[in-house]
């Protein structure tokens, strides 16, 4: 029914590409200053430069504040690497449900029960 999307779409960049490729050479500013502007660790901005990291809720704040994209951006850049990695990675052995009006129909009352249609 589903189709994989990786199989039409390429792989969309991690965030951390995004920032370091594109936009920390713009800055003419150094990790550490980068990291301090805004007010988290070298390590942890190393971390999501190398893609080791994903950009979180509180990172995606911080990202929206400093470039004025909105943390919608970044937290919708990592949504589009992450279910992109999902459909390559396989999906998992789940057996789908049946449910909803379809279901309210196939289903009776009780005896002296009343039935509620979804």
């Amino acid at each position: 029914m589903y189709r994989n999307l990786s199989e039409y779409q390429p792989e969309p960049p991690h965030p951390g590409e995004i920032l370091r490729e594109d936009i920390l050479p713009c800055l003419r500013m150094s990790r550490a200053e980068l990291a301090r502007h805004l007010g988290v660790s070298p390590r942890l901005l190393a971390d999501l430069l190398a893609e080791r990291r994903s950009v979180d809720r509180a990172m995606a704040q911080r990202l929206g504040l400093a470039f004025g994209h909105g943390a919608r951006y970044w937290l919708g850049l990592q949504v589009q690497f992450d279910l992109w990695h999902s459909d390559y990675d396989g999906q998992p052995a789940v057996t789908p449900l049946t449910w909803g009006k379809s279901l309210a129909r196939d289903k009776r009352p009780a005896r002296g029960g009343r039935h509620l249609a979804v």
